[in-house]
């Protein structure tokens, strides 16, 4: 008696052959490198003219380290950046447009700001096109620090420092009385019994709040996951600022009046300077320590 039950191995899937990676092709990289190629060659004037800018005025030194702070931000995200998916949209070429008129406005209408504020226009919109709205999401925080580099124009920098003077003269000119210096306020110039003492430009402070306002963005990045912290860090760059100026205009009367006026306007005005920058970035620290003593949020940070 013979039996048909012979036992049958179970059919396995015969190996499918790997589909070789496509090699990265010239046309791939292409299309970026004619557009970085143009990007320079519209705006390497413009870049060029910024770095002059922020070599020689002094309320915007501080431009050479934004840029780097910029591409750090980007570094310190890369993995986030890698994991976005790319999804080019048509909706950036709107943006792309509007960049291209800010340009042109700012070139024939000479206005330095516009033509640098249309690059960070330009680059937000081709990031859009080519990469999508989520990746330009990921990215607008680095685009923005760029701002920072950009030089107010003349208008709007002479709105701020004109009332900046104004008040630094009046609170230094009440100050000063009650530590025994009598004086005389008439605009920015405050009348001291030795001589007369002028807030001028260069002293209303508006060179420390950019540089300070600048670092405490910096600083909150670094040492602070909450956005709000963040915001309260950069806000109190100002306030600080500002009284860190009036301490230096009343330690200027001082020496006037009771020590040397000419070192009190030569090497103490100058070295109180950097002095008093020193001591608004640990004020900005004690800002920082005393808001550990709140409580943290939870959903805050970004």
């Amino acid at each position: 008696m013979s039996s048909d039950s012979t036992q049958t191995a179970p059919l396995t899937p015969a190996p499918t052959a790997r589909q070789p990676e496509r090699p990265f092709a010239i046309g791939d990289w292409l299309p970026y490198a004619v557009i970085g190629l143009l990007l320079i060659a519209i705006y390497y004037r413009i870049g060029i003219k910024l770095v002059h800018d922020w070599y020689t005025i002094p309320d915007y030194s501080h431009g050479f380290l934004v840029p780097l702070f910029s591409a750090f931000l980007i570094w310190d995200r890369r993995k986030i950046i890698r994991a976005t998916p790319v999804r080019p949209s048509w909706m950036g070429i709107p943006l792309i447009f509007v960049a291209i008129a800010v340009l042109i406005l700012g070139v024939y209408g000479v206005d330095l700001f516009t033509s640098r504020v249309s690059f960070v226009l330009l680059m937000a919109g081709l990031i859009w096109t080519f990469s999508g709205r989520a990746m330009l999401r990921e990215l607008r925080f680095p685009l923005l620090v760029l701002l920072l580099a950009i030089p107010f124009p003349e208008i709007i920098f002479n709105k701020i420092t004109f009332p900046l003077q104004l008040m630094a003269s009046r609170v230094a000119s009440d100050i000063l009385p009650f530590l025994g210096v009598p004086t005389l306020q008439d605009g920015n110039v405050i009348q001291l019994p030795v001589m007369q003492l002028e807030v001028a430009e260069a002293c209303s402070g508006i060179r420390s709040l950019m540089s300070l306002f600048a670092l405490a963005i910096f600083y909150g990045y670094f040492l602070e996951k909450s956005t709000l912290r963040r915001t309260v860090l950069a806000l109190a760059a100002i306030p600080i600022a500002v009284a860190a100026n009036v301490v230096r205009i009343v330690g200027t009367g001082l020496c006037v009046q009771y020590w040397d006026p000419d070192k009190a306007l030569g090497f103490f005005h100058e070295f109180s300077g950097w002095v008093m920058f020193v001591v608004s970035l640990i004020c900005l620290y004690l800002v920082h320590r005393a808001m550990q003593f709140l409580p943290h949020r939870k959903g805050a940070s970004a």
